[in-house]
């Protein structure tokens, strides 16, 4: 051994009677937050699907799930959003497939799936569904048969979203389920002179009847509820507002002009989604839900 590398291994040994003989301090390691994830389902809401410039319906960042996710990141660096929202889905397809497809050939299958794989590791699970259940009534060739129709498709959806709940809620343990209740896109008939606002009514007393439905399945699940329905003031007739390029409308008709692209001209409009800031709205009401943190960003507080 060289002179100077004896000199340091004795002088070490000698000390170590009294202090020991230990190595210089290990720096201090900084481990990545342990992965946590975020469960989006549901229809195109969760999926933030917009209309471009020629009318069609295209997927974008936009959505009510990302712009949550955006906010519950921020207090949690770790997590992870995995969106499985399907556009178009309804109760039957969300359980049975033939939409989208899906590893666990449906919607469900793959989530419960993905649950039973990561227990423990999902912080939350946003569901919207049903939204689509009453389309084939609402375009039925026959007055006559359109309400024996939506009733039927309420029974269904009622029963579909309990099997939904059903599966979910074991495979997700203890994880936070917020489901949400709808806006009603149906209120911007209201523009179209009396017989318009008959078919506005009409639509609003069948879109509160639904969304109880819908509130009541989650309840019974133990899930909490975004309440959408109120967030877009769809049963407010008698508060004027004045919307610039709608002139003066109730406060209802006016959130569906304001926050979705029903109201839209051509060839974007008229469309059912949201906009951007109608997605800030919905994202707004998971939080007041109890999604995360309730320190909410001003673009979402703002969404009134």
């Amino acid at each position: 051994m060289r002179p100077a590398l004896v000199a340091a291994v004795a002088a070490c040994l000698a000390g170590a009677v009294v202090t020991g003989c230990s190595a210089p301090p290990a720096r201090a390691r900084h481990h990545a937050p342990p992965a946590s994830y975020y469960l989006a389902l549901g229809d195109s809401l969760s999926r933030g699907v917009q209309p471009n410039a020629t009318g069609a319906s295209v997927k974008t960042p936009d959505g009510y799930a990302s712009q949550l996710y955006a906010v519950l990141r921020k207090h949690d660096p770790g997590l992870r959003l995995i969106n499985l929202g399907c556009p178009g889905e309804t109760t039957a397809t969300m359980i049975h497939g033939g939409i989208c497809s899906y590893r666990g050939r449906s919607q469900l299958g793959a989530a419960v799936s993905f649950l039973r794989a990561h227990r423990g590791h999902v912080s939350l699970i946003t569901l919207d569904i049903g939204a689509n259940d009453p389309n084939p009534c609402v375009t039925h060739p026959s007055l006559v048969k359109v309400m024996p129709c939506l009733g039927k498709s309420v029974m269904g959806a009622s029963a579909n979203l309990t099997t939904i709940m059903t599966r979910l809620r074991p495979a997700a343990g203890h994880t936070r389920i917020i489901g949400m209740n709808y806006y009603l896109p149906e209120l911007a008939e209201w523009r179209n002179g009396f017989i318009g606002q008959a078919l506005a009514r009409v639509a609003e007393l069948a879109a509160v009847g639904y969304n109880n439905v819908l509130t009541r399945v989650y309840q019974r699940s133990g899930a909490r509820v975004a309440n959408v329905f109120d967030a877009f003031h769809t049963t407010d007739f008698a508060t004027d507002v004045t919307v610039p390029g709608y002139g003066r409308l109730p406060r209802n008709v006016a959130a569906i002009c304001q926050w979705t692209w029903q109201c839209a001209a051509p060839p974007r409009g008229p469309n059912q989604h949201a906009n951007q800031a109608g997605y800030a709205v919905i994202a707004r009401a998971f939080l007041l839900a109890g999604a995360g943190h309730l320190t909410i960003p001003r673009y979402l507080a703002g969404a009134r």
